[in-house]
C-alpha cells in the first residue's frame, strides 16, 4: 500500500533542506605586525578619522572592544588611563547585483487536461513573502593598535566580509571583529579565509 504525502509536508522538507545548505559567509583576513610579542595593556579606542565618534561607530568599537578584552587587553575610557591606542574605521559598499529582487519562496501551480486525445498545460508562479535584494554589501573593518607614548604601530589588520546588503551592519562588524583577532597576533603579511 503507497502512502500519499502531502504537497505542504514535501516543500517543509525542501526549505529545511535549502536552509541547511546555507553556510556562514567567510571574511577575507591580513594581518601585519613586527612578528614580536605584543603588551596586553590598557588601550583606549578611537576613530581612524576625528570626528567620526558618533553612535554606529560606537556599535563598531563595542565589537573590536569585545575582541581585544577576550586577547587580554584592557579596554580604557579616556585616552589619558592608556597604553595603548586602537584606532578602528569601517568602510561599508554596496555591488549591485544583475538578478532582479526575488521573494525567497516561491510557490507553482499548474494543470493540464488529457481527454479526448486533445491536451494542454497551464502553469503559473508567485513569490511569497518580502522581496528580498540580491546586491551585495562589501564590508572593511579596518583596526590598528599604536602605542600611546608615540602613536608607532604595533599591529595593525584588515577583515573584508561580503554579505546581502539588506544584513545589518552592526552584525556584520562583530563577525568580521571575530574573525580578525582569532589567532591574534596572526600571520604578518597573509590573507586567510576565517570562517
Amino acid at each position: 500500500m503507497m502512502k500519499r504525502t502531502c504537497p505542504l509536508t514535501v516543500l517543509a522538507i525542501a526549505a529545511a533542506a535549502l536552509a541547511g545548505c546555507a553556510t556562514t559567509p567567510g571574511a577575507e583576513v591580513t594581518r601585519f605586525h613586527l612578528d614580536q610579542p605584543i603588551a596586553r595593556g590598557t588601550v583606549f579606542i578611537r576613530p581612524f578619522s576625528p570626528g567620526a565618534d558618533g553612535l554606529e561607530f560606537r556599535t563598531y568599537a563595542t565589537a573590536v572592544a569585545q575582541q581585544l578584552t577576550r586577547q587580554g587587553f584592557k579596554v580604557q575610557p579616556t585616552l589619558n588611563t592608556a597604553e595603548q591606542i586602537a584606532t578602528v574605521e569601517v568602510m561599508r559598499g554596496i555591488r549591485p547585483s544583475a538578478m532582479p529582487a526575488r521573494s525567497p519562496v516561491t510557490l507553482g501551480i499548474g494543470g493540464g487536461s488529457f481527454g479526448g486525445g486533445v491536451g494542454f498545460g497551464l502553469g503559473t508562479s508567485f513569490g511569497i513573502g518580502k522581496r528580498r535584494s540580491n546586491d551585495v554589501a562589501i564590508t572593511t573593518l579596518a583596526v590598528q593598535i599604536k602605542r600611546a607614548s608615540d602613536e608607532s604601530v604595533i599591529w595593525e589588520g584588515r577583515a573584508v566580509g561580503r554579505t546581502n546588503a539588506e544584513s545589518s551592519s552592526g552584525d556584520e562588524i562583530a563577525r568580521l571583529a571575530a574573525a580578525l583577532f582569532r589567532d591574534f597576533p596572526g600571520e604578518s603579511g597573509r590573507t586567510v579565509e576565517v570562517k
